[in-house]
C-alpha cells in the first residue's frame, strides 16, 4: 500500500502565513493600480480587496493544486479519492468559505485525523499532501 506522507499542522500554518503576506502584496499592488488609473472610489477598491482575498484561495487551489504557500512549503492540495487531480473550482470555493468562517478551529483539527485533514478539507473531499 502506498503511504503517502501528510504535513504537520506547522507546516500547514506556515503556509498559511506565507498566504496572507502574498495576498498582501497582491492587494497593494491591486490598490496602487486601480489608484493610478483614474479617480476611483473606495466601493471599487474594497471590492478588489474581496475579490483578490476570496478567488486567490480557490484559483490556486483548483489550478495549480496550492496556493503560493503551499508552494513554497512543497505542499499541495489534491481530491482525497484521486490524489493526482486538483480539486474542482467550487469545491476550493466551499473550502475556502468553511476555513474563513471556522478559522482556527478547522485547521487545528487537522491534528485529529490519521491524513491530517481539516474540517473544510473533509467538507469537500480535499486531502493536504507533500509534493
Amino acid at each position: 500500500m502506498n503511504q503517502r506522507p501528510y504535513p504537520q499542522l506547522l507546516d500547514r500554518i506556515k503556509a498559511t502565513f506565507a498566504d496572507f503576506f502574498i495576498i498582501m502584496i497582491f492587494m497593494i499592488l491591486g490598490t496602487n493600480l486601480i489608484t493610478s488609473f483614474a479617480d476611483s472610489s473606495e466601493m471599487v477598491k474594497q471590492f478588489l480587496l474581496v475579490g483578490i482575498f476570496l478567488l486567490y484561495f480557490p484559483v490556486f487551489v483548483s489550478t495549480f493544486g496550492g496556493t503560493l504557500g503551499h508552494q513554497i512549503m512543497g505542499l499541495r492540495v489534491k481530491q482525497e479519492k484521486n490524489p493526482e487531480k486538483n480539486i474542482l473550482f467550487h469545491l476550493a470555493i466551499i473550502r475556502i468559505l468553511a476555513k474563513v468562517t471556522l478559522g482556527w478551529i478547522s485547521l487545528l483539527t487537522v491534528t485529529g485525523s490519521e491524513k491530517k485533514t481539516a474540517i473544510h478539507d473533509s467538507m469537500v473531499g480535499s486531502v493536504v499532501l507533500y509534493k
